[in-house]
């Protein structure tokens, strides 16, 4: 018999202790934690044991019996819910500092750099409204299509039409698409059996231009009536200029399938960043939040400290957004891109721009730079974008064996960051500074441009 101080759907008083880098409260009873949702440090709490495991147990909040000084109206509870704003009950100032201990923590834990300096978080003066991109699943609710989105830890849709944290031209643009394949009685997705058509309905929007893009997720090729739901959507939101149906005909949780079938326009739209033109096609990685973006890639350009003599290699270049911005100020920009297509489009982009010192290949950054070298060229400065999973192994190896003089690291993932930031200080590296930004306010995700410079 298990002995645990609680017992599942018992009902007991807490008090908030601390929050988890997910953002749930922790409270424990007789040295056992338990994680409750909606919940700040500082209060005490009625709360329903939901859960309990081994190591920890879940909570569910009834009451709130003593409230913090940080806790704020919520925007929609149904937020909670589907998780799209874990952060929305905790005031944006108290989230800034939130953010900036999730960074010192894993500086300390996992890097192992407890005196590197971090920053505070550069903050938002609006942290609503701000992303650009949306991608809405599409479902049957009460025999009719509904967008929203999905409860935590299910497939279950919560429908939904203001998701606050989208620019509001998206969330107007997604109601209005959902009403006109409403009007042609287009068949929403199953997925239990893996019938009906539309799965999701994707729109960017550039933040500068106004420019939008609609992207339509179906099960199959066929979108009847295209020859009317098109004109439809044109009529209703006059800012389209693309409209793709991208086909995903797999039971799968990945949204975008590999079939791409272009029905207005051409599959890109076009964004600025500073006074510089960006192309951004349906499957283009692209920041969402744009005013973040530019205050990330000043820090970047800070970082770097170009004075025109450098050769800057962009080791995970996407479409071109960082080594474009740098590139004024380079003597040359090499960027490298593992997807084809976004290298591609960064050549593109180079040449609306009128950029002639940058040239973008497709391949592994590891393997481009060691090839530079070969023909005489060294990378002065390295710029890291990597995903969430962090730099590749080989690539710290390379980066360590090539030995750039300066390094600057753009993470969204402070874990993975940390983690690398060990590898490369123990392979002649010193981190200099750590800046998070706060490119997803109203979450517990953060931004981070770190500065490491050669010392061997």
């Amino acid at each position: 018999m298990n002995n645990f101080p609680v017992n599942k759907n018992e009902t007991i008083e807490v008090d908030i202790i601390d929050l988890t880098h997910e953002g749930m409260g922790v409270a424990k009873i007789d040295g056992y934690p338990l994680f409750i949702e909606n919940a700040l440090p500082g209060e005490k709490i009625e709360i329903k044991v939901l859960k309990v495991g081994k190591s920890f147990g879940y909570g569910k909040v009834l009451n709130i019996l003593k409230s913090s000084e940080d806790r704020v109206p919520v925007k929609d509870a149904n937020f909670t819910k589907v998780g799209i704003s874990p952060l929305q009950h905790l005031a944006y100032g108290a989230q800034l500092t939130f953010k900036t201990d999730q960074v010192k923590n894993v500086m300390q834990r996992v890097a192992k750099l407890p005196d590197v300096p971090v920053m505070d978080t550069i903050g938002m003066n609006n942290p609503w409204g701000y992303r650009n991109k949306a991608q809405i699943p599409v479902r049957k609710i009460d025999d009719k299509l509904q967008t929203g989105f999905f409860r935590k830890n299910s497939h279950d849709l919560i429908p939904l039409e203001h998701f606050y944290i989208q620019d509001p031209k998206i969330d107007e643009a997604v109601i209005k698409i959902r009403d006109i394949m409403r009007r042609y009685s287009i068949k929403p997705y199953n997925e239990s059996d893996n019938t009906g058509n539309l799965r999701h309905i994707v729109v960017r929007r550039g933040y500068n231009t106004g420019e939008m893009m609609v992207v339509l997720i179906t099960r199959t090729p066929k979108l009847f009536p295209s020859s009317k739901i098109i004109p439809d959507i044109l009529e209703a939101l006059p800012e389209v200029v693309s409209i793709v149906q991208n086909v995903n005909s797999k039971k799968t949780n990945v949204i975008f399938g590999d079939e791409t079938i272009l029905l207005h326009g051409q599959d890109q739209m076009i964004d600025t960043i500073f006074d510089l033109k960006f192309e951004i096609s349906s499957r283009s990685f692209y920041q969402v939040n744009p005013q973040q973006t530019e205050v990330m890639y000043n820090k970047v350009k800070e970082y770097a400290a170009l004075t025109g003599e450098e050769v800057v290699v962009d080791a995970y270049c996407g479409i071109g957004t960082i080594g474009l911005t740098l590139a004024k100020d380079a003597k040359h920009v090499y960027g490298v891109e593992v997807i084809e297509e976004a290298a591609k489009n960064a050549e593109s982009n180079a040449k609306l721009n009128n950029i002639t010192n940058a040239t973008f290949t497709a391949g592994l950054a590891e393997e481009a730079l060691p090839r530079l070298i070969e023909n005489d060229i060294k990378a002065d400065v390295v710029i890291v974008d990597p995903p969430r999973k962090g730099l590749e192994a080989s690539l710290v190896e390379t980066l360590i064996e090539t030995k750039p003089n300066r390094i600057v690291y753009v993470s969204c993932n402070p874990a993975t960051l940390a983690r690398d930031l060990a590898l490369l200080t123990e392979g002649g590296f010193e981190v200099k500074e750590v800046q998070p930004v706060d490119n997803f306010p109203q979450t517990t995700h953060i931004e981070s441009v770190t500065l490491l410079t050669r010392t061997v």
